[in-house]
């Protein structure tokens, strides 16, 4: 059997941009993608802490160290600059090798920077 864990989360980014005439997906920079092992075009759920609204979407990768967290597409209309943020995927494993699994957890600082452990 196979169950969806946790995967890979960064948790309360704040949106930097909110680009509405674009087609879709969000922005990261990338320190905040390897922080949390996420690529370019991963299945990303993001929930907004601010007005509690959640959608899905995918990666693009943004400028490294610039702390980009850019909403594209319609999400622009539901998200906003300054709202906080967390970005979530998922993966797909067995069971049994689900239960030693660790997630990668990022916990970016007020400027979108990965806080280093």
């Amino acid at each position: 059997m196979t169950i969806q864990v946790l995967k890979s989360k960064i948790h309360r980014a704040r949106i930097t941009q909110a680009e509405l005439h674009y087609v879709g997906s969000i922005t990261l920079d990338p320190d905040l993608m390897d922080a949390a092992n996420l690529i370019e075009g991963e299945k990303v759920q993001i929930l907004n802490i601010n007005n509690g609204e959640r959608l899905e979407t995918y990666v693009i990768t943004g400028q490294r160290g610039s702390g980009q967290v850019c909403i594209n597409g319609p999400a622009a209309r539901k998200m906003h600059v300054g709202d906080m943020v967390i970005v979530i995927s998922y993966a797909s494993m067995d069971f049994e090798k689900a239960k030693a699994f660790k997630p990668w957890l990022c916990f970016p600082d007020p400027e979108n920077r990965p806080v280093k452990s």
